[in-house]
């Protein structure tokens, strides 16, 4: 059984508490030097997490760190939380938040993602492997395909009756096998003492054996499915989110690592567009668009999180998402970010939209006699949480009436 720490974004994680030893922070700094510093700040003895959510596993220690935007609910809810922010924004693909294993004691998302890909590889397994043809050399007793005359003299001066050629097979020993079973061998690993156990076990047996690889992300570049091998393009993706994410050569200590971390600035920008769009379905005058771009100097460009614009009347909105901790005073820095959005779509009205349960402001007015339509800007807020603590079903519905300053409705 894996020991389980968790911890929410921000935080700090220190040698000697809990089960987090030593040989856990070398591993993360090697982890953390891998990835630039990106994940984490290393502090003395212990780390200091960032905006990144998820789960990392070293050995037999699994460390969750999650989301949490305001005082409300407890770790569970928001593991919860985070799990259906991902089902929702397609991080995790074909997943219902009400099958039984939701309910198991310490699911986490390593055993989530574990089990999706094993369920997609044995779905593979029963609609039956693609095979496809490649080019093998060996030692045959008949004689087939192109002979390889200097393998034939050197390996047959005794046995006459061999032939070495280079031929053509068909069967199953080929790249996205090869990618899969590297996949298989690693979530075997890192299964043990799970419930996952026995059905990585049995997915390994029921595999062909394949010619083992090395698989780098260029190895998935190379990949170019057909109508034939389209049904694989899931457990691809998956398998590429857990080889490329595990550190099986850690040099302090030699631990295994897997870890799986989500920038929670990203997923609640597309949380938050997921969610207005599908409020704004049965609204054809409402057209709505994530990171739209235009150029702005030097090559670069500028793209604000979501654009709105009502067809009918013509009236743009522009919504620039933060997953931090705001307050009803805008911040400086990002009221001249939003103005150049609102100046360069000719938006009525940008807003600065945070996760939380302050109250929003009244549009303030940007006073500049050159600009028109003159631009109006405000910080919105928008809890996550219901009040039983799950993810609030009408957040798209209150987004809406924050951009367009309407008295807010009960949710």
């Amino acid at each position: 059984m894996n020991k389980l720490i968790r911890k929410y974004e921000y935080e700090t994680l220190r040698v000697g508490e809990k089960n987090f030893e030593k040989r856990h922070w070398n591993a993360l700094i090697e982890l953390n030097e891998k990835h630039q510093s990106k994940y984490f700040e290393i502090v003395h003895k212990g780390v200091r997490f960032k905006q990144f959510v998820g789960i990392i596993q070293i050995g037999d220690l699994q460390i969750e760190i999650l989301p949490k935007a305001d005082k409300h609910g407890t770790k569970n809810d928001w593991q919860k939380v985070l799990t259906q922010m991902l089902v929702e924004t397609g991080y995790l693909h074909d997943y219902s938040l009400e099958k039984a294993n939701v309910n198991r004691q310490n699911l986490n998302l390593i055993h989530i993602y574990f089990e999706l890909y094993l369920r997609q590889v044995q779905k593979l397994i029963r609609l039956g492997l693609v095979k496809k043809y490649r080019q093998k050399s060996g030692n045959l007793k008949m004689f087939k395909g192109k002979p390889e005359f200097a393998r034939h003299i050197a390996e047959n001066l005794i046995h006459k009756e061999r032939f070495y050629t280079t031929h053509q097979v068909y069967d199953t020993d080929h790249l996205l096998h090869q990618i899969l079973s590297v996949a298989n061998k690693i979530v075997r690993r890192l299964s043990k003492g799970t419930h996952l156990s026995d059905f990585a076990n049995r997915i390994v047996m029921d595999f062909p054996e394949v010619k083992n690889i090395w698989v780098s992300p260029d190895t998935f570049d190379k990949i170019r499915l057909n109508r034939k091998t389209f049904a694989y393009e899931q457990a691809l993706e998956l398998a590429r989110l857990i080889i490329l994410n595990y550190t099986p050569d850690i040099r302090s200590g030699q631990e295994q690592m897997l870890s799986l971390l989500f920038d929670m600035n990203e997923l609640w920008e597309n949380f938050v567009f997921v969610r207005l769009k599908k409020y704004l379905r049965n609204m054809p005058e409402w057209q709505i668009k994530a990171q739209v771009s235009k150029r702005f100097v030097n090559g670069y460009t500028l793209r604000p999180d979501i654009y709105l614009e009502n067809t009918a009347n013509g009236k743009k909105f522009i919504i620039d998402t933060k997953w931090k901790h705001g307050n009803q005073h805008i911040d400086i820095a990002d009221l001249r970010q939003v103005y150049v959005y609102g100046k360069y779509w000719n938006a009525e009205k940008v807003m600065l939209l945070y996760p939380g349960n302050h109250r929003s402001s009244e549009y303030l007015t940007y006073e500049n006699p050159t600009d028109y339509p003159k631009i109006k800007v405000k910080n919105g807020f928008v809890s996550i949480l219901n009040d039983k603590h799950s993810l609030k079903t009408a957040l798209g519905k209150e987004v809406f009436e924050l951009v367009l300053e309407e008295n807010l409705i009960g949710v």
